[in-house]
């Protein structure tokens, strides 16, 4: 049987190299908009200015975007271009705005700067996520073009070739839960996010494991609750130390807390670490294999040995529930003994584990010497969300990552964080991790996450670029 060419093949290499250039560049545009969240003070509409910027972009490319702010300096961004209706329901491409706060003292290049830097775009949202922003408009941009050289205009007619609609939703505040956006989408303008399945953060990139490149795809995500516990003890002088002390109280607590948890292996993790196994040479696949046996713990003390730090680290994270004490607050001089004390612990909480399941494990880990003089206050829940990890968009996902990287061995993944996944749930969107980019095997892209000198290669987004084209066309035409 004759192989079907890629629809990215008809584009020839010079618009590919024009395409490249045009989304590093409106990355960098992207990241000098300071979208922090929390807003500082002082600049409190980096969101909507980064809303606005890619309205004027769509509306260039002769589309109609349309911009919500539910609450001041929070905008989010919904195009939709048309196809003829005959293939179902639409495709979401799915990204945010805002980014996680980045003080510069640490980063060799300024975080909201955009410097290049061999071959690599540095700066706050290089990875999450305005590089998806970028693929996501230049494949939106490629078929608004292909629509005006036909003679249509891409506001109102179909886009040749297309028998499904393609959504562009771009949100603000996932960074701290989505309140302000893909909630206030899901329950104001739930047609921006329906569809028959939406691309979003973080899947399908590349993680060179023992030399064989693999591409996690995500079907699934964690869910989190996150917790502000408020120690009592008792106020003094600091001149005569007392056991209840609350900053004392207070390691206790985190100690208590740091300590990792029981695994459970949940189904999406089973297949993840069975594919994954099998794909990896015979040594390191087998000490993956032992992680769903009965001795999780020699298995687990192998990883440190055989498997990167960055990547054993993330899948002790996906074996169980976890926690992490994140914020701490005690004391108001160095001679008073706090009568009070506030510990605030992020909880990572796998499928089929519910928030009052989690709130019972912090209450075992405080113990009944600890618990009569805490108080254990949720702040914030967002359950677990998953895909299926078959069927037709999860097959195509999986065939176009083959075409474009022979040798790369795409499985399903579950992530250790939360995204907007939980609200397109809401309104029955089965939601995908798949911002496509084939890294440097000696890059830590799972530490550019919130961390110091975030960046993303040009040369990760020049593969990704075409990749992400052919889903679209393959599942939309």
């Amino acid at each position: 049987m004759t192989a079907v060419a890629a629809p990215s093949s008809a584009i020839g290499d010079p618009a590919w190299a024009a395409a490249t250039d045009e989304s590093v560049a409106t990355l960098r545009d992207l990241i000098r908009i300071e979208s922090v969240n929390p807003p500082p003070l002082g600049a409190p509409d980096g969101e909507l200015l980064v809303a606005r910027m890619i309205a004027s972009l769509l509306t260039d490319a002769g589309l109609e975007p349309e911009i919500v702010e539910p609450v001041p300096g929070r905008g989010s961004i919904h195009v939709r271009l048309r196809g003829d209706g005959t293939g179902g329901d639409a495709l979401l491409l799915l990204s945010h705005l805002d980014v996680v706060p980045a003080p510069p003292e640490r980063w060799s290049h300024h975080p909201f700067a955009a410097d290049v830097h061999d071959g690599y775009v540095y700066g706050r949202g290089a990875v999450d996520m305005k590089a998806m922003i970028a693929m996501e408009l230049a494949v939106v941009r490629l078929l608004a073009a292909e629509a005006r050289a036909a003679g249509r205009d891409p506001a109102r007619d179909t886009i040749p070739g297309l028998r499904r609609d393609v959504l562009f939703t771009c949100t603000a505040d996932e960074e701290a839960g989505g309140l302000a956006g893909a909630k206030w989408v899901a329950e104001n303008r739930p047609e921006w996010i329906r569809a028959a399945g939406a691309l979003n953060e973080c899947g399908g990139v590349s993680a060179t494991i023992a030399g064989r490149r693999l591409y996690p795809i995500q079907v699934a995500e964690k869910g989190f609750a996150a917790y502000r516990i408020v120690i009592r003890g008792t106020w003094g002088h600091g001149s005569m130390p007392r056991e209840d002390n609350a900053a004392v109280l207070a390691a206790a607590v985190i100690k208590r807390l740091s300590v990792p948890g029981p695994t459970r292996i949940v189904p999406v993790m089973a297949r993840f670490i069975e594919q994954a196994a099998a794909a990896l040479p015979d040594e390191v696949g087998a000490i993956l294999g032992a992680l769903s046996g009965d001795d999780t713990g020699r298995a687990e003390a192998a990883l440190s040995v055989a498997c990167d730090p960055m990547y054993a680290r993330a899948l002790r994270a996906l074996l169980r529930d976890t926690l992490s004490p994140d914020v701490v607050h005690a004391g108001i001089k160095y001679n008073v003994i706090p009568g009070d004390a506030v510990v605030e612990v992020d909880c990572r909480v796998l499928p089929g584990t519910t928030e009052p399941e989690m709130r019972a494990q912090v209450i075992e880990r405080l113990g009944p010497d600890l618990t009569p003089v805490c108080e254990v206050e949720l702040m914030v829940f967002g359950a677990p969300v998953e895909a299926p990890a078959e069927g037709p968009l999860f097959d195509l996902l999986i065939s176009t990552i083959r075409d474009h990287d022979p040798d790369g061995i795409p499985l399903p993944v579950m992530a250790p964080f939360a995204t907007d996944a939980k609200h397109t749930a809401t309104v029955g969107t089965p939601t995908y991790g798949f911002s496509p980019l084939r890294l440097d095997p000696d890059e830590r892209f799972l530490e550019r996450f919130h961390g110091v000198d975030e960046r993303v290669s040009i040369d990760a987004l020049c593969w990704g670029l075409p990749v992400l084209y052919d889903v679209v066309r393959r599942f939309c035409g």
